[in-house]
């Protein structure tokens, strides 16, 4: 080999592993800020966190000025020393509210704890795990208020809903309308959904099965 590509490749070989290193410290770091960000807010909208990153670190100008950004801070800061006593109260009322379904007529109580009512009895085939289900279905939080409701009849595959509904619908024979009381362990749990579902929120449905195909 020629003496001078020998020399140039010892002179690259430096700056590769330089390069190297500083990827991986940004992944590193990255990796960290990503872990911690998914416990503390779980529905951070990432691109606005990556402009936001862009902007700062660049000294461009940003999307929005210092006092927004100090009181939405101030007020992230507030709820996550808060959370602890919130979330507390919040299983302190589930199971009360769980209490209070599982004593009314007529309710059973299924595997996983998922609480049962028959508004209208069915005849058909009961679903598999891995079969798809149409139904017609309203939901609502304990406090009454509707977060949901289908406009039409849907198609779900069966293994992609909530943990609740998997256990409670392969109980359920086609045509067959029920009440279902859902513990929060077998929905959204300790993070919820977004603005819609709190953290430990049982969920009510009035579901109807309508056909099911494997």
């Amino acid at each position: 080999m020629p003496r001078f590509t020998l020399l140039l490749l010892c002179l690259l070989a430096p700056v590769a592993q330089a390069h190297e290193h500083a990827h991986d410290l940004a992944y590193s770091l990255g990796v960290k800020l990503g872990e911690r960000l998914r416990d503390e807010v779980p529905d951070l909208e990432l691109q606005a966190l990556l402009d936001g990153l862009r902007q700062a670190y660049h000294r461009e100008p940003l999307a929005l000025n210092a006092a927004r950004i100090e009181s939405l801070l101030a007020e992230h800061e507030a709820q996550l020393v808060n959370a602890p006593e919130r979330f507390e109260k919040a299983k302190d009322a589930e199971q009360r509210f769980l209490a209070r379904e599982k004593a009314k007529a007529g309710m059973r109580v299924l595997q996983d704890g998922v609480l049962m009512q028959e508004l209208r009895a069915g005849s058909g085939r009961t679903p598999g795990l891995a079969d798809r289900i149409q139904v017609r279905y309203i939901g609502f939080l304990a406090d009454g208020s509707q977060f949901d409701e289908t406009q039409a009849a849907q198609w779900f595959r069966l293994d992609s809903v909530i943990a609740g509904w998997r256990s409670a619908v392969q109980n359920m024979p086609v045509g067959a309308q029920w009440r279902l009381v859902i513990p929060s362990a077998q929905a959204y749990g300790e993070d919820g959904a977004g603005d819609l579902i709190p953290p430990y929120s049982p969920l009510v449905f009035e579901l109807e099965l309508l056909d099911t195909k494997e």
